[in-house]
């Protein structure tokens, strides 16, 4: 099985080919088919190499499959090579799993879309791309599906660009990526720079020989790329306008996928931060930082998926907490990581079954009572729910507990803001779903909710069944066992307090997210338009927090301005000089021209003058 490693590569990135490069008019009538087929065929060989895998002992749980000689330039050289093992494994189930119920769902989700078939082209390119970075040996093979990704996720954001909004927000993703793709590049120069060559394995055995200072650069460099993948502050504005594209690009992008991509950048490059305690502090506080920064968002968001765009901003800021915890947590970032796939991808296609119901309505204030009308969309939807607060025997309740004694361990400082980022989760989850399925009807006149096709409902009933039962990838300690080949050991923090306690304690702060949520929302009527007179930190939140017009003061505008001065310059300087020499030469020879008559007797006269005054020149010269 692992010689058909590359196969699962292949597969969409041929349906992609197919779909895209025959046509719209000419794959219209299969090519939800084929794109389906393609991820699921992937699906299956990731399935059985799991297992293939499974049966090795732990010390053999790694296989490379070279494809080709890639780049090979003087002294520099890089195979097109794959690599698999314990962690890249759990990636293809993820990505093509989830993946190929997010397909499905888009059968039904995109019905009646004139350009149906190229979405699932486009769809395909991006688990080609997604599949690319996390086999790939080495990091440029990860360069190319980072970038793979970033044009597929750009094609995707704005799928419907005849909509304005849709346009900007992919152009906006497209160039807040480019930015973190900077550190990608200057990361993976630096490491061929650095260890003549930039495969993984030897970049491992070598890599505590190398100067603190160059593994600092390197750690730093590759948290920008996270940042910029995983829409991390400070670059992390790019996510909540990414909500424009189709709901099942949110669920498959911005749920299990993409933002995924700096979390595994960080893991998949343990050995770099093992040796570098400044760029681990760095990833902690980024992951601090923006797990905050995004639960706060969700707080005041009433478009649906743009809380839930909050809310994924805020769980990867715990996934990239626990990363930068090193040997603490690598293995629980990735956990999290995937129960997160599973019951965030679950919510984001519920929200589209919801907004299928609602005639493509997004904001939750135009919901309410909605638990009869859609009843599958709402017991799954609950599941999701259930899971991402944290609920005692829910996926995530195993999950995120996890990261936060683990951050308790590092600093109680951080660990109090991971404790207080699991209330906050309660508070705005809680929000959700009482806004959308609970309360009075608020609905759009002329709006009749109903429940969604088999083929929307069947994919949120198998993501909603994970949602409850991801939490048995701990069991026995598999996952973190599992994990040992790639990440290391898990090493643990002596505690104030057994584990047991932290839980007790992340499930009151919870309970207390909920109630507040109950108190200041489930018992009031929820008023049709969005309140003006709120306090500074709604209105900040509604705003995400300013982020935008922090970019615009600090980026935009002193670049506008810097760009205008070079327009400037080159118009009035370098323009100014060429022009105003060439204006001067046209002078001068319209003013020598005039010498130029056309009359022989003319030029016989000049000629006489010029003769007559050398002479009388001769002349002067003898006599002196």
């Amino acid at each position: 099985m692992f010689a058909l490693l590359w196969v699962i590569i292949a597969l969409p990135a041929l349906g992609a080919a197919i779909i895209l490069l025959g046509g719209g008019n000419r794959t219209k009538g299969f090519a939800h088919l084929l794109g389906c087929a393609t991820v699921l065929g992937s699906f299956a060989i990731s399935l059985v190499s799991f297992f293939a895998l499974l049966g090795r002992d732990e010390t053999d749980r790694s296989v490379g499959q070279f494809l080709w000689t890639w780049v090979d330039a003087g002294s520099f050289r890089a195979d097109m090579a794959l690599l698999y093992d314990p962690l890249s494994a759990l990636f293809l189930l993820l990505i093509t799993g989830v993946g190929s119920l997010i397909h499905l769902y888009s059968i039904g989700y995109m019905e009646h879309d004139e350009r149906r078939a190229r979405f699932f082209g486009y769809l395909n390119l991006f688990v080609a791309a997604m599949l690319m970075l996390v086999l790939s040996d080495n990091y440029l093979g990860v360069f190319l599906g980072w970038e793979g990704v970033g044009l597929a996720s750009y094609l995707l954001i704005g799928f419907w660009q005849h909509k304005p909004s849709a346009a900007v927000a992919a152009k906006k993703a497209f160039v807040v990526n480019r930015v973190g793709d900077i550190g990608m590049a200057l990361g993976t120069m630096l490491v061929f720079a650095t260890f003549g060559t930039v495969a993984f394995a030897p970049v491992s055995e070598v890599a505590g020989e190398a100067p603190t200072a160059t593994m600092t650069a390197l750690g730093l460099l590759f948290l920008l790329a996270a940042c910029g993948k995983s829409a991390q502050v400070p670059l992390q504005s790019w996510l909540l306008d990414a909500m424009e594209g189709p709901t099942p690009v949110s669920a498959l992008i911005h749920a299990a996928t993409m933002v995924t991509a700096g979390v595994y950048l960080v893991v998949r490059s343990n050995f770099i931060y093992d040796y570098t305690e400044v760029a681990q502090t760095a990833v902690v506080v980024v992951g601090t930082v923006t797990l905050l920064w995004g639960a706060i968002i969700g707080c005041a968001k009433d478009d649906i998926k743009k809380a839930l765009a909050g809310s994924t901003m805020s769980q990867i800021g715990y996934m990239m907490l626990a990363a930068g915890l090193g040997p603490y947590g690598y293995a629980f970032a990735i956990f999290h990581l995937l129960t997160h796939g599973f019951f965030k991808a679950n919510m984001f296609l519920g929200a589209g079954s919801v907004m299928h119901a609602m005639n493509d309505d997004v904001d939750m204030r135009h919901y309410g009572a909605l638990q009869k009308a859609v009843p599958v969309t709402f017991l799954t939807f609950a599941m999701g729910y259930l899971a991402i607060i944290g609920f005692p025997g829910f996926s995530g309740f195993w999950s995120k507990d996890k990261i936060i004694e683990a951050s308790f361990g590092e600093s109680t400082l951080v660990g109090l803001c991971a404790l207080v980022g699991a209330g906050i989760t309660a508070f705005y989850m809680t929000r959700v779903m009482l806004m959308t399925f609970f309360g009075q009807k608020r609905w759009e006149e002329g709006v009749h909710p109903h429940e969604s096709p088999k083929i929307m409902t069947v994919p949120l009933i198998v993501l909603a069944a994970l949602s409850v039962l991801g939490g048995l990838l701990l069991f026995g300690d598999f996952v973190t066992d599992w994990l040992t080949p790639a990440v290391g050991a898990v090493a643990h923090h002596e505690l104030a307090f057994a584990p047991w306690v932290f839980s007790l304690i992340v499930t009151v702060v919870v309970a207390v997210g909920v109630t507040i949520a109950w108190l200041t929302v489930g018992r009031n009527e929820v008023p049709r338009t969005a309140p003006q007179n709120v306090s500074f930190v709604t209105r900040a939140a509604r705003a995400d927090l300013y982020g935008d017009a922090l970019n615009e003061e600090l980026l935009m505008r002193p670049g506008d301005r810097f760009v205008t001065g070079l327009v400037g310059f080159d118009d009035k300087g370098v323009d100014g000089v060429v022009n105003g020499t060439g204006t001067a030469f046209a002078g001068m020879s319209g003013t020598f021209r005039k010498l130029q008559t056309g009359y022989v007797r003319s030029y016989a006269l000049s000629v006489l003058s010029g003769a007559v005054l050398v002479v009388v020149a001769l002349l002067a010269v003898n006599l002196t």
